[in-house]
C-alpha cells in the first residue's frame, strides 16, 4: 500500500473512533465512511478494547525488506548497468528471476521471483516493453517464414461450409410442429 493509502486508512479509522465516541452504531459508521460493516465492527471491537490508540496505524504491514538501506541504494545502480554486465549476454532484459539471482549474487540474500517483483515495484521499476524492434531483425526472413513455414504448421483450418460449432443432431421431420420450417417434409414420405 502506498503512503497516501495508509494515511487515508488511518484517517478513516480515526473518523470511526470519533463516531464510536458519539455512540454511533457500527452499521451507521460503515455507511457514513463507506467501508464494509465487517471492518466497522472490527474497528468497534478494537476501540472498545483499547480506545483511539487501538485504531492508530502501526506502520506498514507485511514483512520488512531484507535488504539494508545501503543495499537498496546499490541495487538500482546494478540494474542500470544492464543484464550483460552481470552475465546475461543473450538479451538486455531484466526479468524478476534475474533480479532475484542478482540480489543473491551481490548481497547473499535469497529472494523469490515474486519477492523480487514486489521489491522492484517498491523501488519504482516496472515491467517494460521494448520501444522498437531489435536491429538484428531480418524482415525478409520473417516474411518468408510467415508465407512458407507458418502455412505448413498452421494446417488447413475449417472447411468453408462448416459454420456450426455444436454437435447436435437435427430433429426428425416428424417431430416438428406444423408452423416450423421443414414440418411438411415428413408428410411427403411414405
Amino acid at each position: 500500500m502506498t503512503p497516501a493509502g495508509r494515511r487515508r486508512r488511518e484517517s478513516v479509522r480515526m473518523q470511526a473512533a470519533e463516531l464510536y465516541e458519539q455512540e454511533t452504531k457500527p452499521s451507521e459508521v460503515a455507511r457514513r465512511l463507506r467501508v464494509s460493516v465487517k471492518s466497522a465492527c472490527h474497528w468497534h471491537q478494537l476501540w472498545r478494547d483499547g480506545g483511539r490508540e487501538a485504531l492508530a496505524s502501526r506502520g506498514p504491514s507485511g514483512s520488512r525488506c531484507r535488504l539494508s538501506p545501503r543495499c537498496l541504494e546499490k541495487l538500482p545502480a546494478y540494474l542500470d548497468e544492464g543484464p550483460a554486465a552481470h552475465g546475461w549476454v543473450e538479451d538486455q532484459v531484466w526479468t524478476a528471476s534475474r533480479v532475484a539471482t542478482l540480489i543473491g549474487r551481490k548481497f547473499h540474500i535469497s529472494y523469490s521471483v515474486s519477492g523480487a517483483t514486489r521489491l522492484m515495484h517498491r523501488l519504482g521499476f516496472s515491467p517494460q516493453v521494448p520501444a522498437r524492434r531489435v536491429a538484428e531483425r531480418d524482415e525478409r526472413a520473417v516474411t518468408t517464414w510467415k508465407e512458407a513455414t507458418w502455412a505448413e504448421v498452421k494446417g488447413p483450418g475449417r472447411p468453408a461450409g462448416a459454420t456450426s460449432a455444436s454437435r447436435t443432431k437435427q430433429g426428425s421431420p416428424g417431430s416438428r410442429h406444423g408452423d416450423e420450417p421443414g414440418a411438411d417434409e415428413g408428410a411427403h414420405r411414405s
